[in-house]
């Protein structure tokens, strides 16, 4: 991204699309039901773009369409059911598909969650947060290239410091469960998947980038223990940190999704619209990118696990 970049952490997903003209392009939004996603939703919707919610709960996500229609009135939206954590449920989705994908946003995820397992056995975070993505964009892999220009959008976290892959526990099987460090892993693979798939599709036209939406309150912090939710918000209080709406955190996705800037442009790191800095550590909790994140071996050994895991389901 050589040239400046006119937008920041105060920005808005609606101020990123201002005009732009999305008409003639697919998207679909996981999670889109819900926080950053319905805002994401609605930006690229009401940029013209043909969005489609994929979501656990076709329900909330019938609401939130209503909600977008309200707000950009002839928006096109529409739901389709999605279980990350159901390798089933998105064999169905990819195999519906048809037509061209422009952009894939990979917005859902579950965080610190209880020890949980799928039918298979796979830790929930890890499962939701990468697999099932994983899964999802692999199967719509002909369509994304079919867009010639596809773009996909990997929502991590500033998480992902907690932990690298621990490729030898993925699913804490040897070692005591520990929900930061589940949810931190499957936030670093979330990065490693933007390297890796932009090394493999970029001669098909597609490039992916990793997103840090900034910090957020939203349903996403619904397994926290109360306490140390309440703790927390004290302390960014505190601390004079920036907390962004909803509509500020979809910002730097969508940026990653329509962006002129990054025409052609993958496997980056992005944080309040640009990239970020590779850092020691993450001593804000916020800003910051850690090395291994982008280490472009971890991202070939992630895919190709990944590859042996599902075949394997």
């Amino acid at each position: 991204m050589p040239a400046p970049v006119p937008f920041g952490a105060d920005s808005t997903a609606l101020e990123v699309v201002e005009g732009l003209d999305l008409r003639g392009r697919a998207a679909v939004v996981t999670g889109g039901s819900s926080g950053i996603g319905v805002e994401t939703a609605r930006a690229l919707a009401h940029a013209g773009a043909a969005v489609t919610l994929a979501v656990r709960d076709p329900e909330a996500g019938r609401r939130t369409v209503a909600d977008i229609r309200r707000s950009s009135p002839g928006a096109t939206v529409d739901v389709r059911s999605l279980d990350l954590a159901d390798p089933g449920s998105v064999g169905r989705f990819t195999d519906d598909w048809s037509g061209p994908l422009h952009l894939l946003v990979t917005n859902a995820g579950v965080m610190m969650t209880p020890e949980l397992r799928t039918p298979r056995g796979w830790e929930l975070q890890f499962a939701t947060n990468h697999l099932g993505h994983f899964a999802l964009a692999t199967g719509l892999r002909a369509a994304l290239a079919a867009a010639e220009g596809a773009r996909i959008v990997s929502v991590s976290s500033s998480g992902h410091g907690n932990s690298d892959i621990v490729y030898d526990d993925l699913f804490f099987e040897r070692r005591p469960y520990d929900a930061g460090l589940a949810y931190g892993q499957s936030k670093t693979a979330n990065v490693l998947f933007a390297v890796e798939a932009t090394r493999r599709w970029a001669d098909d036209g597609v490039t992916a980038n990793a997103v840090m939406p900034g910090g957020v309150w939203t349903g996403l912090q619904r397994h926290w223990d109360p306490a140390a939710l309440a703790a927390t918000k004290a302390q960014v209080a505190a601390l004079g940190l920036t907390v962004k709406t909803p509509a500020q955190g979809a910002a730097t996705s969508v940026f990653a999704a329509v962006s002129p800037l990054l025409e052609g442009v993958g496997g980056l790191y992005l944080e309040d619209c640009r990239a970020a800095e590779v850092v020691p550590a993450i001593v804000d909790g916020l800003h910051g990118v850690r090395d291994y994140a982008l280490d472009p071996v971890s991202a070939r050994r992630l895919w190709e696990v990944s590859l042996g895991l599902l075949a394997g389901s």
